[in-house]
This record gives C-alpha cells, structure tokens and sequence, in this order.
C-alpha cells in the first residue's frame, strides 16, 4: 500500500509545538515556537533591534514565535540577548523532537540592497558556528553589532545545529544584519521541512542525529 505524503506527515509530531521558559538572576524569558506555522510573530524582549530581527525568522521561515523576555537592561542587552538564543534553540531543538523525517540541511543567498549573505545549516545533533560577518560600526541604533555573533553561538549550541553564515558583499551594518537573519531563516525553513520520502526515518546514514 502506497502511503501519501499527508499520512507521512500525520505520523510526525505536527504541528511541532514547543514551550520553554528559562529564568536566572539576569533574565526571564519564555518561548513558544510552532515549526509549521505562517510566520506569525509576537516579540517583546524590551531590546527592539533583536525583536525586529525575530520577526524576521519568523516571517521569512514561516514559523510561528511568542518570546516573552526581560532582563538587566540597565546594565546592557548582552543577556538577554543571550539568553533569547539559549531559550529559542532549545524550544527549536524540543519541536524537532527525534528529527525523524526531516531534509536535515538548508541553505539560502539572501541579498538586501547591498548587502548578500551566505547560510548553510544541518540540524546534525553537533554544535559547530562558523562566522563570517564584518560588520562596520559598533552599534545600529542602541543594539551592540557584537551581539549578533552570540546570538547565533547560543542559537547553534542549543539547537544542536552546524551552522556557517558568509557575508559576500554588504557596507550597511543594518543590511548585513538583516540579511543575515533571513538567510537563516529561509535555510532553517528549508531544514526542517518534512521530506516525505524518508517515510520518517533519521536522516542519517548512522541512523542517530
């Protein structure tokens, strides 16, 4: 019996829901991601660049996000942006579930005016980040540029992913920013898509991701 792609969804935990929230001394953030969604984006961590960078994974990968933060703003962005990426590579990680079924890899060429940005992922179970963005200033508007790379480090070691991001081109710091998050976006929409001639299996020649 042949079986449709719609039944090799069904058998996949869908929609990939996950929760999290992750309190410390320095921040409370909660996370909810929905991996099957429409790009529905609801963001407040009281950092605006991070928010209107989540809306961008959001939007662009079509995945529904509700991330709830706050933190020691008073002394700077740095943890809860950290602490943004820590929370939402684990929920993604918890919507992944086993990753039975999934394409694995994704990758995207994202030009913004100027500015054009290489992504390359594998959701392969190992955390590895190569980084490539030079980004001329220090700050786009309050928002530390230094910042973008540890976002992406707690994103990458909590998600369990391998992830390279290459800037080709680009001057404005807003546009290498920017384009980078849609890169990521559309090559994790990519990844994580369910390929139904795996049928649900691992994708993975070891059979474990």
């Amino acid at each position: 019996m042949q079986i449709s792609d719609r039944q090799i969804l069904s058998n996949i935990q869908s929609p990939r829901i996950a929760s999290l929230r992750r309190t410390t001394g320095e921040t409370d953030v909660q996370v909810t991601i929905n991996l099957d969604g429409t790009g529905v984006c609801n963001a407040a961590t009281g950092v605006p660049f991070l928010d209107h960078m989540l809306h961008q994974i959001a939007s662009h990968g079509l995945i529904d996000l509700d991330i709830q933060a706050t933190g020691d703003l008073h002394i700077d962005d740095h943890h809860t942006n950290e602490d943004v990426g820590i929370t939402l590579g684990q929920a993604i990680s918890k919507a992944l579930g086993d990753r039975k079924g999934i394409v694995r890899f994704g990758h995207f060429l994202a030009p913004l005016d100027e500015a054009l940005i290489q992504v390359a992922l594998d959701f392969s179970g190992r955390p590895h980040l190569s980084y490539g963005l030079e980004i001329p200033t220090q700050r786009v508007g309050t928002y530390d540029t230094q910042l973008v790379r540890e976002f992406f480090v707690a994103i990458v070691n909590n998600s369990q992913m391998t992830l390279h991001i290459r800037q080709l081109d680009g001057i404005n710091s807003h546009h290498i920013i920017e384009a980078t998050f849609k890169a990521f976006a559309r090559a994790t929409r990519m990844a994580v898509e369910i390929d139904p001639r795996r049928a649900g299996t691992i994708p993975s020649s070891k059979g474990v991701l």
